[in-house]
């Protein structure tokens, strides 16, 4: 009897242990009993029961890349793109999005794939291949609208979608990249003229501010000489009109001085001054008032 106590505790131990399952935090699970959904697993310790009754199965919630391959598309002007794009998703953690993930949709990476590939068939195929390849970021955006409303039943969230190439024909490519340099060469040609024609400018207006230079330099060398002038002339008028007049009278005076002859001077005269200097004679001084003024005699 203790021999089968100890049997089927060890059985019980063992059943525990083997019913044991441990969920991690990346992940969700889903426990079915008997082929039937019993309940939602989160992460950490769980215990279901063993032997085939309960199975637990674990969805990785954590977002995920799936390349669209590539294929050849039609665009609206006739040529063949080769079109490749990206979708990242992921699984929502929530209880009806696990459970959608797995029972609404089988294999979600091949249906993602397939629905990205029909999706960039009709947006390209309504473009031409140069507006293609500059609005990518609208293909995009009608590539994620598109996805997300078409996998809402699917517990997913497409978190973005990248276009990775638009890839012309060998042909088409090396004529756009003929054109491309011809417009580059075109732009540097441009640009070169117009550095030139700044270059010339400059050096032309240089040249005028040094001939305008050179002239304000004449101008103001001539208005002063024109200044020293005025100020020469307005010396003579104002001294040497009244000393050449004394010349006069000194000459005068020397002429009849030459004949011994008697000149009166009046006192105060300039002429009085000057034979005074030249004699070193002073001037007699006029007598007190009520006498007769003295005369100098030479």
């Amino acid at each position: 009897m203790q021999n089968i106590w100890t049997i089927l505790i060890i059985l019980v131990i063992l059943i525990f242990f083997s019913g044991i399952r441990i969920v991690r935090p990346t992940h969700r699970a889903l426990v079915e009993r008997f082929g039937k959904y019993h309940h939602f697993a989160m992460p950490g310790f769980n215990w279901i029961i063993p032997l085939g009754i309960d199975k637990m199965y674990k969805i990785n919630i954590t977002e995920k890349m799936i390349n669209a391959d590539p294929q050849e598309i039609i665009t609206n002007d006739n040529l063949n793109a080769r079109v490749d794009a990206q979708v990242y998703f992921k699984i929502k953690p929530d209880e009806d999005s696990v459970k959608n993930s797995q029972y609404n949709v089988n294999s979600i990476e091949y249906q993602i794939v397939n629905l990205a590939r029909t999706t960039l068939r009709n947006i390209i195929g309504t473009l031409t291949l140069k507006s293609a390849n500059s609005e990518r970021g609208k293909i995009n955006k009608e590539l994620h609208t598109t996805l997300f409303e078409e996998t809402k039943s699917w517990g997913i969230e497409i978190v973005r979608t990248e276009l990775k190439e638009i890839d012309p024909p060998k042909d088409v490519q090396e004529t756009m990249n003929k054109i491309v340099k011809a417009e580059n060469e075109k732009i540097a040609a441009i640009d070169f003229a117009t550095a030139t024609e700044t270059k010339a400018d400059g050096e032309k207006r240089a040249e005028i501010r040094k001939a305008e230079g050179i002239k304000q330099a004449a101008i103001l060398r001539a208005e002063g000489e024109a200044q020293a002038i005025a100020l020469v002339n307005e010396a003579a008028e104002k001294y040497f009109v009244g000393n050449a007049q004394l010349l006069r009278r000194i000459q005068a005076l020397e002429t009849s001085l030459m004949n011994n002859a008697k000149i009166v001077v009046p006192t105060g005269s300039d002429l009085v001054n000057v034979l005074g200097e030249m004699g070193g004679i002073l001037p007699i001084k006029s007598k007190p008032e009520g006498e007769t003024p003295a005369m100098n005699k030479f």
